[in-house]
């Protein structure tokens, strides 16, 4: 059985690990091989072995004393931007390589008191600042369906494991599109909830009022079965959202009213945003998205046309906002008390300029001057005060279309993956194909991307769904009937 072991999602492994067909140590074992094997994908940053089979071992003893939870001995891995007590931990950066926190995020914490087994930490682009994972002090990470691609950022690690099987789930943040984007691009699953839902103790941040995690996995329902475990209010957390806990795996399995086996959907508007099919939509992307929406259809629900006119806007507002909070976030790194600090320097201010010269990469300093400007006196009000009022605009868009739909679908991004390299030269163009994933995390909104084909040179192609607040579970259901009556999000890269 150990040839389909690395094939089984999230719920697959749990029922299996259930009915005790195979052991958490069997298949940690197999995935830790898989993760030797094809470590020229540069999706895995640290590994531990010995940890993460004597964490599989206890999964078992629980499991046999009957005391296990739906993730108990189900294995994944942590995006490196989540702090982990008992692995370094460096947000793909030189700033902070050989970090080693004494505390877990709450993330990580909850997953491991879920009975989880951590392989290891994944690689990202540097603070989670990119749309390609190139941005690594690292090195890249390559697409499992094309080796010549991106898989997509900031949660590049993330995505290319799971769809090269390394691991059946991970972890992801989602700052402007970090986890649709790379899910779409990989060809995985991936869900960015409410802002507040997943605690962002922990997690390094980027831009504060923006940063989420999220899952990131096969199927719509191995995300529900991850999320349930992940969210929740913490007390240490200031912008978590004080809810009670919630089942999404429950949420996402009910019927709707008016509902049958055939038709699951009926009833359910789904919002067609006309900004987000414009004349520049690469055809093969139109296409397959516009065939993952004539599934919905088939499956009960009904399309409207919606609009969301100031989504041009979102790419202007984000990359003035972003920005000014990551200069400001990232004013910490300093080589004062931790992380990468210079050998040589003459004072505290040579200090200072030389650690952080030599610590950060490229566009991290690009984005931090940019933040730095539009919060210097003088600018703040022409740029970051407007990009804030622009902000509260976009989300009334959103709230004008939910009056009128109850799901709202489009592509994820503009393209399939690019080239590696192909985009380095015009840090604008990487920026652009955040068009469609930028409104809904500037409103706060939850999203996802599902698997909806392929389109060029054989690479996916993801349907991007977006809900109003805290209404993952309705997300979370269409995206699984859709997978019920589709079979894209099963497919793997060959050869692999």
């Amino acid at each position: 059985m150990s040839a389909q072991l690395h094939d089984m999602g999230v719920a697959a492994l749990s029922r299996a690990l259930a009915d005790k067909t195979v052991s958490s140590v069997e298949v940690t074992r197999h995935l830790l091989g898989r993760v030797d094997a094809h470590a020229g994908l540069g999706a895995f940053l640290h590994v531990d072995a010995d940890a993460a089979l004597a964490t599989a071992a206890a999964a078992d003893a629980a499991r046999a004393a009957g005391q296990a939870g739906a993730l108990t001995g189900v294995p994944l891995a942590h995006k490196d931007i989540f702090v982990t007590e008992d692995m370094p931990t460096t947000a793909g950066s030189k700033m902070l390589a050989g970090y080693r926190s004494p505390f877990d995020a709450t993330v990580v914490a909850r997953l491991k008191a879920a009975g989880t087994v951590s392989l290891g930490k994944l690689n990202c682009d540097e603070y989670a600042m990119g749309s390609a994972n190139e941005n690594s002090a690292f090195g890249p990470v390559k697409n499992p369906w094309d080796t010549t691609r991106v898989p997509g950022g900031s949660s590049g690690g993330s995505s290319a494991a799971v769809a090269a099987r390394l691991v059946p789930a991970a972890t992801g943040t989602d700052t402007g599109g970090s986890i649709r984007q790379p899910a779409s691009f990989s060809g995985i699953t991936g869900i960015k909830p409410t802002y507040g839902v997943c605690s962002r103790y922990g997690m390094i941040a980027f831009a504060s009022s923006l940063d989420q995690a999220g899952p990131m996995a096969r199927s719509a329902e191995d995300c529900a079965l991850l999320l349930s475990a992940m969210g929740g209010f913490d007390e240490r957390d200031a912008t978590s959202a004080q809810r009670p806990a919630q089942d999404y795996h429950a949420q996402m399995l009910a019927q709707r009213e008016g509902a049958t086996a055939a038709q699951p959907l009926k009833g359910l508007r789904v919002g067609l945003p006309r900004e987000f099919f414009p004349a520049a939509l690469a055809a093969d992307v139109n296409g397959s998205v516009r065939a993952a929406l004539a599934e919905l259809e088939k499956l009960g629900a009904t399309l409207v046309d919606v609009s969301l006119p100031r989504t041009e806007l979102s790419i202007p507002v984000y990359y003035i906002i972003a920005p000014a909070e990551a200069s400001s976030n990232l004013s910490r790194f300093d080589g004062v008390k931790f992380g990468h600090r210079a050998a040589n320097y003459t004072d505290l201010l040579d200090m200072y300029k030389k650690t952080r010269a030599e610590g950060f990469g490229a566009e991290v300093k690009r984005r931090i001057m940019i933040g730095a400007y539009v919060l210097s006196h003088g600018y703040y009000d022409a740029y970051y005060l407007q990009a804030q009022k622009l902000r509260r605009m976009i989300a009334d868009d959103f709230q004008a279309c939910f009056q009128q739909c109850d799901v709202i679908a489009g592509p994820v991004a503009p393209t399939v993956a690019w080239h590696i390299g192909e985009q380095g030269g015009d840090p604008l163009q990487a920026y652009l194909a955040d068009i469609f994933t930028l409104p809904a995390s500037l409103a706060g909104l939850p999203g996802m991307s599902v698997p909806a084909g392929f389109g060029a040179s054989g690479m996916p192609v993801g349907l991007q769904l977006i809900g109003n607040y805290f209404q993952e579970g309705q997300l979370l259901h269409a995206a699984h009937a859709l997978q019920q009556a589709t079979d894209w999000h099963t497919r793997a890269p060959a050869g692999l």
